[in-house]
């Protein structure tokens, strides 16, 4: 029978952990002077006691490694039970926000979606807009960790190519990831504080420079003004294009670089790809713009290079109503949010190193075809694809388009128009931010639509983050029975 108290002994320490961090935006309005900071003595104490609870009543099942299925379940209930905790301050604070629409702006959070239901955010109190920070800054540490040792371990989407970078953890996933995490937490926090220095040196105030810093690097787009990134503008757009690029890029080549190895983050084919891809999307849309629009070449660039880059980052952030560049560059900017970053980064979506694998398994069809009678293999980064690996990509692009499509459906069933059900459950399943359209584009938000939409869209967010087949094994009746 399967013990779940490793599971839940896990998932307690984390639910009370999220507890504690309620604290920090406590004092924030409570140093503002205002009324709402007991809003997360509350909730802290509900968080707390409830994690404490789960925690100890498992602790008897403690061990040192999981199990193949223990993992799944842990994986999946950890980014499931954060949400329902993290949304208790939308609820009991001055937002009057329904639990559908806290859950979801908490899923958005935890998930480095971005997408909110939220209107008036200028007038949010400090404490609630620092928290959608914290929720975000946390889930991007998290997939992170999640990236380098659990999708590895469990063979998902092809993560198993990384399974040697990101160091062997069979039978050992918690202490692993115990290890992993305290490396690459100490170079995630390098990084935000000087993207909130940069943004403070650039005529940010202290605390938009703080939220705006831990919604970047996390790519996850929680701005503090309804018109997102947009009060910003100039040169902060190229600093906040420059973090995005560093938080989608493989952290674990942050830790090689910093233990002496300079050229892995350079010889990596999949940042090559990256940074590739953007300055071709870039280039494109700048000139598209410089030439249908009075845009100065500047402008253009400056304009093109953010939106790209929060976009394809699945950061989400937006500086202008992209919806208005004409059906050309919307176009673009669809796919593009469908490209993503680099595996093991804060990044979100396919991934590009997935269609990097996909190209050469169709550049070996084709040779093959060619000639029937040569042996052509699939390569990445110039190995061998071993056909695990390739059938598992596969797989994952089968999953993420017949789960787009499903999603897409079950929103128009709900009554939303053909833009906004398939730009809503690409940008869910995706985790990017905005969608297209009137109502959920970069210049709307998802508060407009209705309770059964805002519940799929959340639940595609989840799915989406823990790329699909975690989320799906589980529900499957082969699961239960291994």
């Amino acid at each position: 029978m399967l013990d779940l108290r490793p599971v839940g002994y896990v998932i307690g320490l984390l639910v009370t952990a999220l507890g504690l961090t309620m604290i920090v935006p406590m004092l924030v309005d409570l140093a503002e002077g205002r009324e709402h900071w007991p809003v997360f003595v509350e909730s802290g104490l509900i968080t707390i006691l409830a994690g404490g609870v789960m925690a100890l009543s498992c602790s008897n099942g403690v061990r040192e490694g999981l199990t193949i299925q223990q993992t799944f379940l842990l994986t999946t209930g950890v980014w499931l039970m954060l949400p329902i905790f993290g949304a208790l301050p939308f609820v009991l604070g001055a937002t009057e926000a329904r639990y559908v629409d806290a859950f979801f702006e908490a899923m958005s959070g935890l998930t480095t979606t971005g997408s909110t239901v939220f209107t008036g955010l200028d007038g949010l109190p400090k404490g609630l807009l620092l928290w959608r920070g914290i929720l975000q800054w946390l889930g991007g540490i998290g997939i992170i960790v999640v990236a380098m040792v659990f999708l590895p371990e469990l063979r998902v989407g092809g993560m198993q190519i990384f399974r040697s970078e990101a160091f062997e953890t069979m039978g050992k996933i918690l202490p692993r990831a115990t290890q992993i995490a305290s490396q690459i937490s100490g170079i995630y926090i390098a990084i935000t504080l000087v993207c909130a220095l940069v943004y403070l040196i650039l005529g940010m105030n202290v605390f938009d420079a703080t939220v705006h810093a831990l919604t970047t690097v996390s790519t996850g787009g929680f701005a503090n003004y309804d018109a997102s990134f947009g009060t910003f503008v100039g040169v902060k757009e190229y600093a906040a294009s420059f973090f995005m690029i560093l938080a989608a890029l493989p952290f674990v080549r942050y830790v090689q670089l910093i233990n002496g190895n300079t050229t892995a983050i350079w010889r990596d084919t999949q940042v090559h790809a990256f940074l590739g891809t953007i300055a071709v999307i870039v280039g494109v849309s700048a000139f598209t713009l410089t030439y249908i629009f009075p845009h100065s070449i500047e402008r253009a660039v400056r304009e093109a290079l953010f939106n790209v880059v929060s976009v394809m980052s699945g950061t989400g952030f937006s500086s202008v109503d992209y919806m208005a560049w004409g059906p050309f560059l919307i176009a673009i900017f669809f796919f593009a949010g469908l490209i993503g970053g680099c595996a093991g980064s804060t990044a979100c979506s396919v991934k590009i190193f997935r269609y990097q694998i996909l190209f050469s398994s169709i550049r070996a069809q084709l040779r093959k075809t060619r000639s029937p009678h040569g042996i052509f293999t699939p390569r990445y980064d110039g190995r061998p694809v071993d056909a695990d690996v390739l059938g598992s990509v596969m797989s994952f692009f089968v999953f993420f388009v017949v789960s787009l499509g499903l999603l897409s459906v079950a929103l128009g069933m709900t009554g939303l128009d053909f833009v906004t059900s398939l730009s809503g459950a690409a940008t869910a399943l995706a985790n990017i931010g905005p969608g297209l359209g009137d109502t959920i584009g970069p210049a709307g938000n998802f508060g407009p639509l209705n309770d059964t939409a805002k519940w799929l869209l959340a639940g595609g967010m989840l799915v989406g983050r823990l790329e699909l087949m975690v989320v799906y094994a589980i529900v499957t009746v082969q699961f239960w029975r291994a």
